[in-house]
């Protein structure tokens, strides 16, 4: 005898279990949009407005994770809008008038590698290991005898969402053409010696070091021996010694290429 399926189903439970079912996804459904009603996080609408303004490289160079954290922080107000170096000064204009806050635009910057060490720069050791600068400055400091010279791993050019650094014969070089001014690669450092200076200056210092001359002659053939030539020389006294090394105040500077022609070590570049 052939057995018939249909015949042994229930249809009163099986109308039973589908109803069960199908309150049980009714009453999930309703759940689910109270929770999306009660629960769900605002969009702060300031800080949306704001991130619109943003340059939206996500580059971090302002101390925020992205562009998304630092609208956010703008529009509490616990952030500086000028810390953002790629957003236009036409944007952070509209910026301040969505926050309603005073906005005084600053000179445009660029970052420069205060080090032409490199290939010129002597080394305590051969370094093997994995390639970045902080791990390389987490072997004794680093591989280089000068204690600021630039180790050359390119954690900066990682960091560089412009694709603006390079690392050439050892040493990071930035592309002022294409640099924005983020900040990313001076907060990557490890050694702290990429500086920001105005996108007008004609000359940078192209050293950090603090140690004294003998010492800095020891450890590379083009660091600054702070002999003052290039202070004492400047027409308009916009070079000073400091710890040993040359500072250029830009608000002096006229771009007269003095102290780079009378720089011995030539650790004075033209930008």
């Amino acid at each position: 005898m052939k057995y018939n399926l249909l015949n042994s189903i229930n249809t009163t439970t099986l109308f039973t279990v589908i109803g069960i079912v199908a309150a049980l996804a009714v009453v999930f459904a309703v759940l689910i949009l109270l929770v999306n009603k009660f629960c769900a996080v605002k969009e702060d609408e300031k800080a949306k407005a704001v991130q619109e303004h943003l340059a939206g490289a996500n580059c971090g160079g302002c101390g925020y994770a992205g562009c998304a954290d630092f609208a956010k922080a703008l529009s509490e107000g616990t952030a500086n809008l000028n810390s953002c170096g790629a957003t236009a000064c036409k944007d952070k204009e509209k910026i301040a008038e969505i926050l309603g806050i005073p906005f005084s635009a600053t000179a445009e910057k660029v970052a420069v590698v205060k080090c032409a060490g490199g290939k010129n720069s002597k080394d305590k050791f051969t370094y093997v290991g994995n390639s970045t600068c902080e791990a390389l400055i987490s072997a004794m400091g680093g591989n280089k005898v000068c204690p600021e010279g630039c180790l050359g791993n390119g954690s900066c050019v990682a960091a560089c969402s412009s694709n603006g650094v390079k690392v050439i014969d050892g040493v990071a070089c930035i592309d002022k053409d294409i640099c924005v001014a983020c900040g990313a690669c001076v907060n990557k450092c490890p050694k702290h010696i990429i500086e920001l200076i105005p996108k007008t200056a004609k000359v940078y210092v192209a050293c950090s070091t603090k140690c004294k001359g003998k010492e800095v002659i020891n450890a590379c053939s083009v660091g600054c021996i702070g002999c003052g030539l290039c202070a004492k020389n400047c027409p308009q006294g916009a070079i000073s010694i400091v710890d040993n090394l040359a500072v250029i105040d830009y608000d002096k500077c006229n771009g007269c290429l003095t102290c780079l022609n009378k720089c011995p070590r030539k650790c004075i570049l033209k930008f």
